[in-house]
């Protein structure tokens, strides 16, 4: 009785150490309102960054507590005075962060792109460029002229040659047209000049031709580049002066900084689209994944985004520095790397492949 009761005894004791091990450990996460990374879904949290959250909370046996918060700098500044474990959501790794708090390896590779309303996506065709006023003139100026070497034509060889032999009410349209094929096509073989006039005539007009019809295609040309120029923003180059608009503290804002691109500084995302919905911010520079999810899925009415994306940034969970966490979160994500469970989340979430 006495050796039951001290197994039993021994076996409690046992347990009661083994339990704290066996406990999850209670970790909080700030993290804001970001779609597609982080956003609340049904009263669930929803999102790449947040899926890829849970996969490490499973894998480290932590019990994940998401505190999500109004705006971008509480989130991190909860994190830089430690008021809270990690952040997580589309956090771009600088230097600056990096010096005051500890980053995580990169969990997804981004990069900024350009996002225009839509009444001001200019894309240049050639109805356009040919209904244009320059050109118009040309065209207009080409057939007085046209005109006017056929009637001189006639009246060089009305007497020589038959094609122009008729009455001066009968022969403006056949000098024109003999004018206009001699210009396209080099003229008409059985029409050839025969007084001394107009063959030194014709060949100044089949010479002149070479001339005019580098003037039209220069002038379509020229009207379909001034029309793109001045109706769209084709390069970061092209933002000076425009209303431009991003998010107060971002990576974006300190590239414009750089740029000494003037812009509409706002506290968050929803404050910045509602700007631009309202059609006050007609260009906006941000991140480019959070720029194609609302195209995608609320404002392909309203805006459009430029294909090219320019300097390219990485995203990373944020931990206080000096944080025990750091590692076993890298050791995790290197894990979902290697057994192809990130590759699968970003599938869901970006298609393609995901490295």
């Amino acid at each position: 009785m006495n050796l039951r009761y001290l197994c039993f005894c021994l076996m409690t004791s046992l347990l009661s150490l083994a339990a704290p091990a066996l406990r999850a450990q209670e970790v909080t996460v700030n993290t804001v309102t970001r779609p597609p990374f982080s956003m609340p879904v049904g009263g669930q949290e929803a999102g790449f960054t947040m899926e890829l959250m849970r996969d490490l909370a499973l894998r480290l046996n932590w019990d994940l507590r998401v505190n999500r918060v109004e705006s971008f700098s509480q989130m991190l500044e909860d994190v830089e005075q430690g008021r809270v474990d990690m952040a997580a959501a589309n956090i771009s790794i600088t230097a600056g962060r990096e010096a005051v708090m500890d980053f995580s390896q990169p969990i997804f590779e981004s990069g900024l792109q350009i996002m225009l309303h839509v009444d001001d996506v200019v894309s240049p065709s050639l109805v356009s460029a040919l209904l244009s006023w320059d050109l118009l003139a040309a065209i207009g100026i080409a057939f007085v002229l046209l005109l006017v070497g056929g009637m001189l034509m006639w009246v060089f060889e009305r007497r020589a040659q038959p094609y122009f032999d008729r009455p001066l009410n009968e022969a403006w349209f056949p000098s024109f047209w003999w004018a206009l094929n001699l210009v396209v096509n080099g003229g008409f073989e059985e029409r050839v000049p025969r007084s001394f006039l107009g063959r030194i005539f014709g060949v100044v007009l089949v010479v002149s031709s070479l001339f005019i019809v580098s003037v039209f295609v220069a002038k379509i040309t020229a009207a379909m580049t001034v029309e793109a120029i001045n109706g769209s923003v084709n390069s970061v180059n092209d933002l000076y002066g425009k209303a431009v608009g991003t998010i107060q503290g971002s990576t974006a804002a300190g590239f414009l900084d750089r740029r000494d691109i003037d812009y509409a500084a706002f506290p968050g995302l929803d404050e910045l689209l509602a700007d631009f919905e309202a059609g006050q911010t007609r260009i906006v520079v941000f991140d480019a994944p959070v720029l194609n999810h609302y195209v995608k899925t609320d404002g392909a009415r309203i805006g459009q985004v430029m294909s090219e994306k320019f300097l390219t940034e990485y995203y990373g969970i944020i931990f206080p520095q000096g944080s025990p966490l750091v590692e076993p979160a890298n050791r995790a994500l290197l894990s979902m790397q290697e057994d192809g469970s990130y590759a699968t989340l970003y599938r869901k979430w970006f298609g393609g492949g995901g490295s």
